[in-house]
Parts: structure tokens; sequence; C-alpha cells
């Protein structure tokens, strides 16, 4: 026997997968405001929002612009330094990551990998002053990001 519910419009259903869109990124964000700060030397399984050119704080040149505009996993992540020295950033993945200062990227020294079956994927070293820090982490394929800020050795 037929029901007599009507189906849904396609306006309906619309509206229905932007409501849960809106409530995934909801959850997302609360997930990423939970792990927004950084301990220097602490490992973390960072959580990520999907995220456009207009979340980050900064967008480092035009050549870049479309890595920060792509539809991809990104967030913010602050840290604090407490000497001056070189830092290093491991990533378990191949993300695009600066660190800010000021709204200024810091040039990073040296670029490399982990050690081989170490989840390790990508090293950055950055020279730092103590002070305050933005890691910006953006085009990660993945909503998690194992990372680490440390102070090279």
């Amino acid at each position: 026997m037929p029901s007599t519910d009507p189906r849904p419009t396609k306006a309906q259903r619309q509206a229905d997968a932007r409501a849960r869109a809106a409530e995934l990124r909801r959850q997302q964000e609360n997930a990423q405001k939970r792990n927004r700060a950084l301990a220097i030397g602490g490992a973390v399984l960072a959580v990520l929002i999907i995220v456009g050119a207009g979340t980050y704080v900064m967008v480092q040149n035009s050549h870049n612009a479309s890595t920060y505009g792509s539809v991809a996993y990104g967030g913010l992540f602050a840290f604090t330094v407490a000497e001056a020295g070189t830092y290093r950033v491991a990533l378990g993945s191949g993300a695009w990551i600066d660190v800010v200062k000021d709204g200024k990227a810091i040039e990073s020294t040296a670029h490399g990998h982990g050690p081989d079956c170490s989840g390790v994927r990508k090293v950055v070293d950055f020279p730092l002053q103590p002070g305050s820090y933005t890691l910006q982490v953006a085009a990660n394929g993945q909503a998690q990001l194992p990372l680490l800020v440390t102070r090279a050795p």
C-alpha cells in the first residue's frame, strides 16, 4: 500500500543537508577549540576543521593563495616560546604550515622528513625569539593531524 506521506521536495532535502553540514561544522569547531594551545615538546593529535582562505591569520603570498583557498582541513594553534632558538614543527602529513607572529610569517630555516616508519612526514625548523606565536595549518587532507612543536637539538 503506498504511503500517504509526501516525499520531501528538493528544497527541503537541500535545507536538511545544509542543517546537517552546519551541525557538523559546529562540532568540528568545538573540537578544535579544545586543542588550540600547544605546549612546547608535547605531541598532540590536532583536530582540524574544513576551512577556506577567510579563516587564516594570513595568506603568505599570491603563489600560495590557491593552497589556502582550497577546501581542505586546517586550523590555528597558539604556542609560547620562552627561550630564543631554533624550534621544529613536526607533522604527520604534508600539510602547509606557517608560524606567524604579529601577522607576519616567520621564514623557515630547514625542511625535512622524519625517520622511516615514524609517522612523521614533514619537519620544518624556524628561528624564534621569546614570545607568542600562531601555528597555521592549511591544506590537510584529514580532519586530524599529529603534530609537535619542540626545540631543535
